[in-house]
């Protein structure tokens, strides 16, 4: 039986080997990067950068579920504007919920305590939005189905694959002991780094919850490393991840074994197993951290979105004039409505007729109908914008 902490020891891989040599330098890494990729984007370009990496960790995390949601649906999900079968507006709807979810999280980025509260909050937040169907699950080896109460840990055992969890009784005191080991305060600011990928982990072998549990951990891993300070909602984990899938449950699948003979740790657990996983997630942060910053070098965007325009244009579906009030909001960080005319050169109707269509397509927002206009960016641009951001470019 699994009952007290020792059994998902150990908590952190050891750093006294090559091997978890590595990680520090991985976690440095992680660090110098996303503070590069910080300082690089504008202020005034932070919030249309957010949205659309929520969505797109949104998109990422239904795939890991295998829950198929073209980009355009997530859009149009956030518009509500469901649309085809139900079972495809249900998925779009959970897309909502996520995204509504990861922008709470983005919003508070430092909760006081990473705990089982939070871990309960997070679920709670989720599932609250989601359909009715999607509440009910169907239990493996037999015609039971269940249905999940937002927020409150499972009250059953489970199994899942190869791994059987924790049983239910003990999971408040593994949560307790969970919160202690990875508390940012008790951790080196290098075993800072390297506990948001064991985190991530351990919680999935925890198994907290009767579904969900795989969405909650990559929203809490999102969370902790934006407590940490190397997270943010300018790059997400969760296309790495979901580019990698097959890699990313074998990686799960390893760091689940028990100990492996005497040289692997003193734990009940693989301590190889948790190292080679997160080596895995952190370098899997690097990548998604670095692609970043490559698509948001401001030159290289810039011309990419000259590029996209004049072909939309020429095609007639964006305007003359278009680029200039675009290259305004990405390099000048926005501007008012009444500066389009002179941004333009047009008469102020025709001024106000272009700016109708830049907002209207998503590629131009405000906060309020007076407030400063930030570029957005729309799905119709983004396989032009950033390449390879979805599989589906």
């Amino acid at each position: 039986m699994i009952t007290t902490g020792f059994h998902m020891e150990p908590m952190l891989p050891t750093t006294q080997t090559p091997a978890g040599s590595e990680l520090e330098d991985l976690s440095v890494s992680l660090v110098e990067r996303s503070a590069r990729l910080a300082g690089q984007v504008p202020d005034p370009v932070r919030r249309g950068v957010g949205d659309m990496v929520r969505a797109m960790n949104c998109y990422y995390s239904n795939m890991i579920e295998g829950h198929h949601t073209h980009p355009r649906e997530i859009e149009q999900a956030l518009k509500e504007a469901y649309s085809g079968p139900p079972e495809q507006r249900n998925l779009q709807k959970e897309a909502a919920a996520h995204i509504a979810v990861q922008k709470l999280i983005d919003g508070n980025a430092t909760p006081e305590s990473l705990d089982e509260d939070f871990i309960l909050w997070i679920h709670k937040e989720f599932h609250q939005r989601l359909p009715e169907d999607l509440l009910l699950v169907d239990v493996p080896g037999s015609d039971e189905i269940l249905r999940v109460t937002p927020g409150e840990l499972r009250t059953r055992d489970v199994e899942v694959g190869h791994h059987v969890p924790p049983e239910a009784g003990a999971l408040s005191a593994l949560l307790t002991h969970f919160t202690r080991a990875y508390a940012p305060d008790n951790l080196s600011r290098t075993q800072q780094i390297i506990a948001g990928a064991a985190s991530h982990h351990r919680l999935l072998w925890i198994h907290p919850f009767l579904d969900g549990n795989g969405r909650v951990s990559r929203l809490f891993s999102h969370a902790y490393l934006s407590k940490v300070g190397v997270g943010s909602p300018l790059w997400s984990v969760a296309r790495g991840l979901g580019r990698k899938n097959e890699d990313y449950k074998r990686k799960l699948m390893a760091a689940d074994m028990g100990r492996q003979g005497d040289l692997d740790g003193r734990g009940n657990l693989t301590e190889g197993g948790l190292t080679g996983f997160c080596k895995f997630f952190l370098e899997t942060c690097i990548d998604q951290v670095t692609y970043m910053a490559e698509m948001m070098e401001p030159q290289g965007l810039d011309i990419r979105i000259k590029r996209q325009v004049d072909i939309a244009v020429a095609e007639g579906r964006l305007p003359d004039g278009a680029y200039r009030l675009l290259r305004e909001a990405l390099r000048g960080g926005g501007f008012y409505r009444m500066q389009a005319g002179d941004l333009t050169g047009f008469s102020e109707r025709k001024a106000r007729d272009v700016l109708k269509v830049l907002i209207g397509r998503g590629y131009l927002a405000s906060e309020t109908e007076r407030g400063v206009l930030e570029l957005a960016f729309p799905v119709e641009a983004l396989a032009d914008w950033f390449p390879r951001l979805y599989p589906e470019a």
